[in-house]
């Protein structure tokens, strides 16, 4: 991959980012959250009635150990069972609650074996399809099609001391809210909106999570590979 152009939207300049510091209950865990496109930086950079930033950075990639969960020899489980190894995660019910432990004791990645995690990043519309799977709402086709509503952005997450050393702080620039809120808002919208046209679908030969667990589908099981691409 090379050297490789990187955005984090903030509240403030980042000039240094700091090894050890960042929420332990983000997507990946604790790490420094950065995305290639700039838009979406800019994005997540704001909040309601307050503008942000996007610092740029470079990476030198060559000698970092990267888990790609778009790769082939992943597939939407495995982020799942990170997701809820990591996110604070209501689970309401004993079906929700089974399926998530379920998920951890056969797709989850150690992630602290790597430098680098690039996969999906779980916005609040996003993160409401993963509950609805759990408590076998959504079959993982819905699943899969659901998180490609709306382009969910993807992540770039440093989780090494070895990922910080490599990093470069290049520029920053400011993201109005008053353009990008109202983009997050948008995106945030329409994947809703496409989704809820989703879920009237029945999708009677799907397979749902609770399918999953009494079969013991595991992580090469043909089934799931051909549902997640299909």
């Amino acid at each position: 991959m090379g050297k490789v152009i990187l955005y984090h939207g903030s509240s403030e300049i980042i000039e240094r980012p700091i090894y050890g510091k960042g929420k332990e209950y983000n997507d990946y865990g604790q790490g420094f959250y950065c995305t290639k496109h700039i838009e979406l930086a800019k994005e997540w950079a704001t909040t309601e009635g307050i503008s942000g930033y996007v610092n740029q950075y470079e990476i030198e990639t060559d000698r970092l150990h990267m888990l790609n969960l778009f790769s082939d020899e992943y597939t939407i489980l495995h982020w799942m069972a990170l997701l809820v190894e990591h996110r604070k995660f209501r689970l309401t019910t004993p079906l929700m609650r089974k399926g998530a432990q379920w998920l951890k004791e056969n797709y989850l990645i150690n992630v602290r074996e790597y430098d680098v995690v690039i996969g999906y990043r779980a916005d609040d519309s996003y993160f409401s399809f993963a509950r609805a799977f759990l408590n076998n709402e959504i079959s993982l086709r819905m699943l899969s099609h659901a998180m490609k509503l709306g382009e969910l952005g993807e992540q770039f997450v440093l989780i090494s001391p070895k990922s910080f050393d490599e990093i470069r702080f290049c520029s920053y620039e400011i993201a109005e809210h008053t353009i990008y809120y109202a983009k997050r808002k948008a995106r945030d919208e329409a994947a809703r909106k496409a989704y809820a046209g989703e879920i009237e679908k029945e999708d009677m030969e799907g397979i749902y999570i609770r399918d999953m667990i009494r079969e013991e589908m595991m992580p090469d099981d043909e089934r799931l590979r051909q549902t997640v691409s299909g």
